[in-house]
């Protein structure tokens, strides 16, 4: 999850800092009976969460609002991603969704596009959808939730939680994954399964988020979706409808 597992609680305590926007994206696998989800262990050498299962993500680039897309974001995920404060625009939205699908094929090697004119120019981090000859695509995402990191912290983030189908995945990058990456491996685990007792405590409330919604029946974009902050010196959970 590059630099940050998004609602991570420290220790110590700090003066205040601004939240940075990020993004982290669950990828689900539902072709068998029990959807199994995409998490990636992290190196035991990292300082941060050395060992742990995380999901993919990290924070938005400048890039992200500047890069072609196949396809435009669904218009009812904007006015969720719209919702909750600190406001946002409609830019910035569509730079979370597509933060989320960067982050996870930088750091999981899986390129969630579609074949489209353009994806040429495309460099930086964005050179394997080049090489593929795809444009990302945020068209399949659904947001699940959206946590801040409380006040005191080093690092604050004020992450969206998206989640996409497996069968989006258009491209895998090879070599993404060895011992000295990041994350040294990838596992498809069964939501509720023992590796996923491991995940931060927040990212399990996200998850129990997610079950929620896929026992429901097919995702939904006017589903109401948790909104996680500080308020008055304790932790609350609204709902974003």
């Amino acid at each position: 999850m590059s630099d940050t597992d998004s609602v991570e609680i420290e220790a110590d305590q700090h003066p205040y800092f601004r939240p940075r926007d990020a993004a982290t994206l669950m990828l689900i696998d539902r072709s068998g009976a029990i959807p199994k989800v995409l998490v990636g262990r992290r190196n035991a050498n990292v300082v941060f969460m050395p060992g742990k299962f995380v999901f993919p993500g990290g924070r938005v680039d400048k890039t992200d609002y500047r890069i072609p897309v196949a396809a435009p974001i669904p218009s009812e995920l904007e006015a969720k991603l719209l919702q909750g404060r600190p406001a946002i625009s409609p830019a910035r939205a569509r730079a979370l969704a597509v933060a989320a699908i960067r982050e996870a094929c930088e750091e999981t090697g899986l390129c969630l596009g579609r074949k489209a004119d353009g994806a040429a120019a495309l460099a930086g981090p964005w050179a394997p959808f080049a090489e593929a000859g795809l444009l990302p695509d945020p068209s399949g995402l659904f947001l699940i939730a959206r946590a801040i990191t409380p006040p005191g912290r080093v690092r604050r983030f004020d992450t969206r939680f998206f989640t996409a189908d497996a069968s989006a995945i258009a491209h895998r990058v090879e070599g993404v994954i060895h011992p000295e990456a990041e994350l040294v491996e990838l596992v498809w685990v069964e939501i509720g399964a023992t590796p996923l007792a491991g995940l931060h405590q927040m990212t399990k409330q996200v998850l129990g988020e997610l079950q929620r919604r896929l026992a429901a029946g097919p995702l939904r974009h006017d589903a109401a979706v948790p909104f996680f902050h500080h308020s008055r010196g304790r932790m609350q959970m609204d709902r974003l409808g």
